[in-house]
């Protein structure tokens, strides 16, 4: 299958679940899931990327357990594939943070704090200063 078609796939498995239409969205999600790794494989950036994007809709659903899961594999693999500091790693870190925020859990103030970190060790802190500053 064309790269294109596996995007289209997604993309519309996006689209549904922002229309609500979950089940719907979680087949799309599943079927390009499932020939994204056979083409790509699980462990490229766009396959993770499209896992990440299942786990937002389980988490909308308030399946938040099953989100937490997937995110934390999600990050765990980007971590070892990509590295700790690359930005996609910042965004599964603040999706983790979300769904342990969502749970109540203490876990999302440290990892969302983890992810200023990482952020700040990339970027510099001065680049959050001087936003600050302009406000």
């Amino acid at each position: 299958m064309h790269h294109s078609t596996l995007m289209s796939m997604n993309n519309l498995a996006e689209v549904l679940s922002h229309q609500g239409k979950y089940d719907e969205a979680e087949v799309m999600y599943q079927q390009a899931l499932a020939v994204m790794e056979m083409v790509l494989g699980k462990e490229h950036p766009e396959t993770l990327s499209s896992v990440s994007s299942l786990a937002n809709m389980l988490n909308h659903q308030s399946k938040h357990e099953e989100a937490k899961k997937i995110h934390q594999q999600v990050l765990n693999d980007k971590r070892r594939v990509l590295g700790k500091e690359h930005p996609s790693i910042l965004r599964s870190m603040n999706n983790l943070g979300g769904v342990l925020g969502y749970q109540g859990k203490d876990e999302a103030e440290e990892m969302h704090r983890q992810a200023i970190s990482v952020m700040e060790g990339v970027l510099g802190k001065s680049t959050f200063r001087d936003i600050k500053d302009q406000e």
